[in-house]
């Protein structure tokens, strides 16, 4: 709040601190609590200090040097982000020789920048372009030398080096919060270049293809896989009926690159963009989510009834989730003594794709040969994932044809000329159209426990619990334990989100420092809804954020109960008989073993 002596009063003591400092940054005077950086004291003012590699408490290295500042009395100018305020300091943020500073080192960074923005997959969505709009920089007066390496365009993450500005960012995010390192810097001097650890393959690596790297690149140095032009194509094709199925975290965030407030993006209006766009059958994700509750409540209850009577395992581990594409390669890749504790159930993708060309083919009365599946997901992971051996059907056709990113859909919708101010509020089609709310929180992390812990309560007891009766694993710590206490039996569960403290996790579990029963992984912070495939906005972090949409879209549900969903018993009834019935078995389980990652057993 700015007082009326043009003092500003910051209330940010978040690090704890509680002496103040008065500093004066363009002319206004700022209060704020030592250890502020001089970014924050001037944001905490509506300041706004441009930056391209910071990222608050992971990337604070000043190396892009777009942040510098003019501190009267320094003779250098100094970085914004990682530079503390001192009492009696006075900055000035674009003064001339700040402005001219930040100028040339824009024109330096594009020297050896692939600037054809028309044909960027991060055009008007780029840190830099807007920077270099924001400073005027209309021609290059530098010599330009771009890198042209080659890439591996089968894998589901593309890096082109020539968009690359050496920011880091992708470095921290895969080392720090994901703990896997697969990318480092290469050369050194002028030659200095990002690339994979060792210089090795993409494909020869531990990537799980969780794409964090592409949501934090300022730039258009880190994408997905383009698959849009193969579903154009499909829906072109006569012969080809397409469906599409919408993952639960897409309606948390489908509407922000096209500026469709939250209230108004409902799952309902993007079953009418997609309609436009020319998709036949537009599904819910939600309903094989519901089914995969039932394949992997059932599948727990298996296996706890086994270890009560000390058959099966014998380590005591607990059984792990396998929705998420990510985290199963990363167990594959890191700690493959884990994988025989991985659920056998598919993930929800896989399940609606093994339905769809299967029953779905016998209600419309088609081959399944006709069936082309489109999957859309918050995720990049899911692009390996539907192209796995254990993923594809009986004429070896995969159940699942095209993963899209989030980001593609909107490509496509707008390609297609969709006006988003005329969609309208349409259902869903049916029979694979109908989800519970206990489906709809797969998105968040902690959401696939509670809805398994709801089912699982009525799976034992024969009755239904209040529908919040266990919320412990709610929330964004990143690894959370709870009880789940089911009329006297306890199950001792774990969340964690974010494949580093899906490590912290794995090592107490193999230390025997901790024990539990039941733990869901999800490889991107706070779970789907953060996930590599979901819209971009730099420097944001909206797990949190889109989290809430999905919580409340469960509270407002009318059915919230997966064992209740209507079009999952119908399923059950007219083709796949029950839970783990050699049907299901066939179609809605997979073998972890049936596929290997580059590196797998070697850590």
């Amino acid at each position: 709040m700015v007082e009326p002596n043009n003092t500003t009063v910051s209330d940010n003591t978040e690090n704890g601190a509680h002496n103040m400092v008065k500093l004066t940054i363009d002319n206004c005077e700022v209060v704020v609590p030592e250890h502020t950086t001089i970014l924050d004291a001037a944001k905490s003012v509506s300041i706004q200090i441009p930056t391209l590699c910071y990222l608050r408490d992971l990337n604070e290295i000043g190396g892009c040097r777009v942040c510098v500042v003019e501190v009267e009395g320094c003779d250098q100018l100094v970085a914004a982000c990682n530079n503390y305020v001192l009492d009696g300091m006075v900055v000035h943020t674009n003064s001339p020789k700040a402005r001219e500073a930040r100028r040339t080192n824009v024109q330096l960074l594009l020297s050896q920048h692939d600037s054809r923005c028309t044909s960027c997959v991060r055009s008007g969505n780029c840190n830099l372009q807007t920077i270099a709009n924001d400073l005027g920089i209309f021609y290059l007066p530098y010599e330009q030398h771009l890198a042209r390496e080659g890439w591996d365009f089968d894998f589901p993450i593309i890096r082109d080096n020539d968009k690359c500005i050496k920011c880091m960012r992708c470095i921290k995010v895969c080392e720090s919060v994901q703990g896997l390192g697969i990318w480092d810097l290469t050369n050194r001097a002028t030659h200095t270049a990002v690339g994979t650890r060792g210089r090795a393959p993409i494909g020869k690596t531990d990537c799980v293809a969780c794409g964090q790297c592409i949501t934090h690149c300022p730039t258009g140095a880190l994408r997905e896989r383009d698959d849009t032009e193969t579903v154009f194509d499909a829906i072109a094709d006569p012969d080809k009926i397409v469906l599409v199925q919408i993952a639960p975290a897409v309606r948390s965030a489908w509407g922000e690159e096209l500026g469709i407030p939250r209230e108004e993006a409902t799952v309902e209006r993007l079953a009418c963009a997609l309609r436009r766009v020319g998709f036949e059958y537009v599904f819910d994700t939600d309903f094989s989510a519901d089914l995969t509750i039932m394949e992997e409540g059932s599948e727990l209850l298996e296996r706890l009834g086994k270890a009560v009577k000390g058959e099966g395992d014998t380590h005591g581990w607990p059984m792990f989730t396998s929705c998420c594409p990510g985290w199963v390669r990363f167990v594959k890749a890191r700690y493959p003594e884990f994988v025989d504790s991985l659920s056998t159930s598919k993930s929800p993708q896989q399940m609606f794709g093994a339905i769809a060309k299967t029953y779905y083919a016998k209600v419309l009365g088609v081959e399944p040969e006709r069936l082309f599946v489109v999957s859309v997901m918050p995720c990049t992971a899911k692009k390996a994932e539907r192209a796995l051996p254990s993923m594809m059907g009986e004429g070896g056709a995969p159940d699942v044809d095209v993963a899209l990113t989030v980001r593609e859909m909107v490509r496509m919708i707008r390609a297609s000329h969709v006006s988003v101010d005329t969609l309208t509020e349409e259902p869903l089609d049916t029979p694979l159209g109908f989800g519970t709310g206990a489906g709809v929180i797969f998105g968040a992390t902690g959401g696939v426990m509670e809805a398994a812990v709801r089912s699982a309560y009525y799976l034992v007891t024969g009755k239904n619990p209040d529908a919040d009766f266990f919320t412990d694993v709610r929330g964004l710590d990143g690894w959370k334990e709870a009880v789940a206490d089911i009329e006297g039996t306890r199950v001792r569960v774990a969340v964690a989100h974010g494949l580093g403290n899906a490590a912290r996790l794995l090592d107490a579990i193999r230390d025997g420092r901790v024990s539990y029963d039941f733990v869901e992984v999800m490889a991107c912070p706070g779970g789907c809804v953060g996930g590599g495939g979901q819209p971009i906005h730099d420097g944001c972090e909206l797990a949190a954020e889109r989290g809430q949409v999905l919580w409340g879209l469960d509270a407002n549900a009318e059915i919230r109960f997966s064992h209740e969903n209507p079009d999952v018993q119908a399923c059950y009834r007219e083709f796949l008989g029950e839970p783990l019935s050699p049907l299901a078995e066939d179609l809605l389980h997979t073998d972890h073993h049936a596929w290997s990652m580059p590196n797998e057993g070697a850590c």
